[in-house]
């Protein structure tokens, strides 16, 4: 049966009468900001202090987008006599984002806790080359992560902490042990001081 003249015309207006009655769902960016969940992977923001150059972070990066230069320092000795050591100095530190895939390999693999998530996501650029961004930019983006998620506290306990824990615990028993010890060792001797003589008085 063939349609009838006008009928997709009517389905149409149809579906427009539906929506004008609905409420919008339209947010107005940027006067009306985005609530984000909670892991948004926005940029990655760099924990300056915590990165020793170690240089996984780049070499893991699938797009080759992390830049990092270094050089060597010698610390003197910490006691005299001792032997003096060479540490990396950070000197360059950047990511540019027109070749970032977002992967967060970076993050996974930093031994150090030195790169983070940042939910900040409002850093576009008329110029492609403006998206490499230095560590002074990356470190102003650390003031945007958010905290941690606390634990659950159903969850296991840290096999780390849990071994923590339990050499706490032996140490502070064996402190215990010791101190028991040495009062029932001073308890003796006041016991054996306070002792009257057994011998008769007329006794030489």
């Amino acid at each position: 049966m063939a349609p009838l003249p006008g009928s997709g015309l009517a389905k149409g207006l149809a579906v427009t009468l539906r929506t004008m009655t609905k409420r919008t769902v339209t947010a107005q960016y940027p006067n009306v900001q985005p609530e984000l969940p909670p892991r948004s992977r926005g940029v990655i923001a760099l924990f300056e202090e915590n990165c020793t150059v170690c240089m996984l972070c780049a070499r893991e990066c699938p797009d080759w987008c992390i830049y990092i230069d270094s050089h060597k320092e010698t610390v003197p000795a910490a006691a005299e006599g001792g032997r003096e050591r060479s540490r990396n100095v950070l000197d360059r530190f950047a990511i540019d984002f027109a070749l970032c895939m977002y992967c967060g390999i970076c993050i996974e693999v930093c031994p150090f806790d030195a790169l983070f998530w940042s939910p900040e996501f409002e850093y576009a650029e008329t110029d492609i080359l403006n998206l490499t961004h230095e560590r002074d930019k990356l470190r102003d983006w650390m003031w945007t992560v958010p905290e941690p998620p606390a634990l659950d506290p159903a969850a296991e306990e840290p096999k780390e902490i849990a071994a923590a824990r339990k050499t706490e615990d032996k140490l502070l028993a064996a402190e215990q042990a010791a101190e028991q010890a040495a009062q029932a060792e001073q308890a003796a001797r006041a016991a054996q001081t306070e002792q009257p003589d057994p011998r008769p008085e007329g006794d030489a």
